[in-house]
């Protein structure tokens, strides 16, 4: 490709409103163009990236037995009603209707289209295992779209679908999809790990995310760096510890904690270790007529260490509060516990409440609580004298850097991440509510075992430029460059010998099917340079008249320090040994 053919529009500065690393670079390299809020035109530099994402994806989803198909970006409520999701979804499930009245939907997601297949289509037991899959636009109207292509409103995924007669062949089909996502992040050439996950809104009994190692990641990943434990922080169990709890040794006071309303500021008042305070969150869950008006409120009190963070989808599996929760009102707080926020305890609380306590809570002794009385706490609070024990003990935090690992085999360590892709084994979930079944040996009708599996093809891009960067621009890894080599020649207008030279090695280079580009606009080198280096292409070749007439050229890797000086009659070679051809 010459460039003086392609499209290339590269910016100085980034603009004002692209807040991480690779929303800025890919504003700058011209590679995304904004059109609105998390909506953006993927230029051609850009493109090139995607379509090198999609054929990776494609080849290992069909070397994995998928067979691929395409369904409607625009899809009918009706099957998202069957599901329930058409209301569950909330509003980031963008709805439209028709010029008859009728309600679609823009899809952001396709389990209800491909279940409606399969109950069409999957009669038998004969036609099993089957994996169908997808690289289609979907949109999901983020409150808030930010980071770029990172957190935007439209984007590209790969979605495929599973389907089993049973859990332990759906299983199979699983861990065949896992294999599959194995070797598709191996080829990006990107540092990544495979975490155990929460199900989540999508739902169903097995779960793993694929997360790009990045210190800007929005996810927190948890993994024992001795053993193969890894999951995501949101699933990650904190132990308790061994140990039994310590014997009462101090009696209980009302102590004054005047304006003090964090455990941090008690603690720091008192001159205690935060580790002996504890923490108290009030949780409300509901319970609605078929008008969706609250019947009845449960007011539930949780207690952590102060040193601790709740992690709301353990809360959220506590029986009780499955159905939903909300932290509580001011009023319901006043009502229960005659307080404010800050001094909230579990001791003489107004009425009476469902005690929750996580696992460190229950063995802690000669503990500090709120006081349910304004600037003050109680010191020296004990379970079983002072208060009755937690109607609940249960696994309510975020686990922190040096937790014992759920292994067992050392101690757990944190690191951030970007989830690029998610699998799940969904079981029933979907077939049940659209009633997809199929015949068995014995003429019997059974419900399709689904797995659904998808990556964000347009995020990775997002992913791979805030892995690999540096402060002249992108670094892209081999695989998924826009263009694996650049020539850059200097004086091409003026040197029939350098013009000459830069053809022929484009010509030479295209025949071995390298995607090479060759600058032919007449740059000065410090600005073709800086264009390149800030495109991020894996490999760079300077022709100049001086050089060539020396018989040499230079060589840089986008990762090199420095040019290096090679042999023209040995560059071909050099090229071919570092593209692995």
């Amino acid at each position: 490709m010459k460039a003086s053919q392609f499209f290339i529009s590269t910016l100085k500065e980034a603009p004002a409103d692209a807040e991480v690393v690779s929303h800025q670079l890919m504003m700058r390299a011209g590679m995304i163009k904004r059109l609105g809020a998390g909506i953006y035109n993927y230029m051609p530099m850009g493109l090139r990236v995607i379509r090198k994402v999609e054929a990776i994806v494609r080849e290992e989803m069909n070397r994995a037995g998928a067979v691929e198909l395409l369904m409607p970006a625009v899809q009918p409520a009706e099957l998202w009603q069957e599901t329930g999701r058409f209301e569950k979804m909330g509003p980031e499930l963008l709805r439209v209707k028709d010029r008859h009245g009728r309600d679609f939907i823009i899809q952001p997601t396709s389990e209800e289209v491909i279940t409606d297949i399969a109950r069409q289509e999957l009669r038998s037991y004969k036609q099993l295992p089957r994996n169908f899959y997808q690289i289609q636009t979907k949109f999901r109207d983020e409150r808030r779209p930010r980071f770029g292509i990172m957190r935007g409103r439209e984007f590209t995924m790969k979605d495929a679908y599973s389907f089993d007669r049973d859990v332990a062949a759906a299983t199979l089909s699983y861990q065949g999809m896992f294999a599959a996502y194995q070797r598709i992040f191996d080829r990006f050439g990107l540092q990544y790990r495979a975490v155990a996950a929460d199900t989540g809104a999508i739902g169903g009994e097995l779960s793993h995310e694929f997360q790009v190692i990045a210190d800007t990641g929005e996810d927190a990943i948890v993994y024992c760096p001795d053993s193969d434990y890894a999951a995501n922080i949101e699933l990650a169990e904190a132990l308790a510890s061994t140990g039994a709890r310590a014997d009462a040794l101090q009696a209980l006071a009302l102590t004054p904690t005047p304006g003090q309303a964090t455990c941090e500021a008690v603690a720091a008042m008192l001159g205690l270790p935060l580790t002996q305070t504890v923490k108290s969150l009030v949780l409300a869950s509901d319970q609605l007529d078929p008008h969706g008006a609250i019947v009845k409120s449960t007011v539930w009190l949780l207690l952590l260490r102060g040193d601790h963070e709740l992690n709301e989808v353990k809360a959220g599996k506590i029986e009780g509060l499955k159905s939903g929760f909300r932290f509580a009102t001011h009023a319901e707080i006043d009502e229960y516990f005659g307080c404010k926020p800050g001094y909230l305890g579990p001791i003489q609380t107004l009425k009476p409440v469902k005690v929750i306590a996580d696992r460190s809570v229950a063995l802690m002794s000669d503990f500090v609580c709120g006081a349910n009385t304004a600037d003050h706490h109680f010191t020296g609070a004990n379970w079983g004298r002072d208060l009755p024990e937690p109607d609940l003990v249960a696994d309510l935090r975020n686990v922190v850097a040096g937790d014992a690992s759920p292994d067992g085999k050392g101690l757990l360590a944190i690191q951030r991440g970007i989830e690029v892709g998610h699998v799940f084994l969904l079981g029933t979930k979907y077939s049940k509510d659209m009633n997809a079944t199929f015949l068995d040996e014995n003429g019997k009708p059974q419900f399709l075992v689904m797995g659904c599996y998808g990556i964000g093809v347009t995020r990775i891009l997002g992913a791979a430029i805030e892995q690999n960067h540096d402060a002249r621009g992108i670094i892209w890894p081999e695989s998924i460059a826009p263009f694996s080599v650049v020539i850059c020649p200097i004086g091409m207008d003026r040197s029939e010998e350098v013009k000459a030279a830069a053809h022929k090695l484009h010509d030479d280079l295209l025949l071995l099917g390298v995607d090479v580009l060759l600058d032919d606009r007449g740059e000065r080198p410090g600005a073709m340079f800086a264009d390149w280096e800030l495109v991020g292409l894996p490999h760079r070749v300077v022709l100049s008249d001086r050089g060539l007439k020396e018989g040499q050229v230079e060589y840089q890797g986008r990762r090199d320090a420095e040019a290096t000086k090679l042999p023209l009659t040995e560059l071909l070679a050099h090229l071919k040994a570092k593209l692995e051809l």
